[in-house]
């Protein structure tokens, strides 16, 4: 029965990430906002409300590894492997915006991540080393600015493809196609984590690796169909921006919810996906002025993927 239910959460999952492309998609191109836009704003949040919900029933149990685990592993499952896939399928281009603003911003994000967790060490007791209620609400503050400048940008350089997409749809029907969407990302990520969790247990594997490997992986579901149909399409600004926004969100908005539902606890396993995640955002970034400048191409693309099967490696069988 439990094999039962989890193809109908990956199947949710998968049929909610299309209404909430389509329908933020449509809603956007009314209003004239920009692919990338889209992606970090609309897309990239929305297809992380798995890993909001999967990291919230984590903090109200009292398992700071599920929620920092799950936000940690995905961030990297992201990096790593969606960007390299949709390279490998199309690949792709960075603006100067990308360089001077977005990659930056992914990377600092991280960086926070790190700073919050450890450096207060000299104020508080090692044993209680945390991400506070404090420090939860100074990310959600930090959300609600990375989102005004990503707004207020708008990133006007790009146009908005607009033609062959036929008679737009009522916008009734685009908030509708929004809401079912989110709502079936929501269950259907539940459904395959709760689910797959069981099976990894059946399996006798541990919560941690869980955490990193399994449920981040599922929870990145949405981003994964959504990046590899916008590549499909030649839409990568949309792709990279769902990506970065998604990872950005993932820290800020998701990690400044569960820690102020309950303080998330740090141990030594924490430090070390700090670590590697600000490595990987700084990797993005490098990869972006190795030749070929200004692109994500195919082989770098393989590489990220043959980089994620090793991190994989290290963490299952070390």
């Amino acid at each position: 029965m439990m094999y039962m239910w989890f193809i109908v959460g990956v199947a949710l999952t998968l049929l909610g990430a299309s209404w909430l492309v389509d329908g933020a998609s449509g809603i956007a191109k009314r209003y004239k906002v920009s692919e990338f836009v889209i992606g970090v704003c609309i897309v990239g949040i929305g297809t992380s409300m798995p890993e909001l919900t999967v990291s919230l029933l984590g903090s109200l149990r009292g398992s700071a590894e599920i929620a920092i685990g799950n936000v940690t592993g995905s961030n990297m499952f992201n990096t790593l492997v969606i960007l390299g896939i949709t390279a490998m399928i199309n690949p792709i281009m960075f603006t100067r915006d990308n360089l001077r603003r977005d990659m930056h911003l992914n990377t600092l994000a991280s960086v926070i991540l790190l700073l919050f967790a450890y450096l207060p060490i000299a104020f508080r007791p090692t044993e209680s080393l945390m991400i506070s209620r404090l420090e939860g609400g100074i990310f959600l503050l930090l959300f609600a600015g990375y989102l005004f400048m990503t707004f207020r940008s708008g990133d006007k350089s790009e146009e908005v493809e607009t033609e062959g997409e036929g008679k737009p749809k009522p916008l009734g029907l685009l908030i509708l196609m929004v809401i079912a969407g989110i709502a079936a990302l929501a269950l259907g990520g539940k459904l395959f984590v709760d689910k797959g969790c069981e099976i990894a247990r059946a399996l006798k594997v541990s919560e941690t690796v869980i955490a990193i490997t399994f449920m981040a992986c599922g929870t990145s579901l949405p981003e994964l169909v959504t990046c590899i149909v916008a590549a499909a399409k030649k839409r990568n600004q949309l792709a990279l921006g769902n990506i970065l926004g998604s990872n950005v969100c993932n820290i800020l908005l998701i990690l400044g919810c569960s820690s102020l539902v309950r303080p998330l606890i740090v141990d030594t396993v924490n430090l070390d996906g700090f670590i590697i995640l600000i490595g990987v955002a700084i990797l993005l970034y490098i990869s972006a002025l190795l030749p070929k400048r200004n692109e994500l191409s195919r082989y770098k693309g393989f590489i990220f993927l043959l980089l994620y099967a090793a991190y994989i490696y290290f963490v299952v069988l070390t």
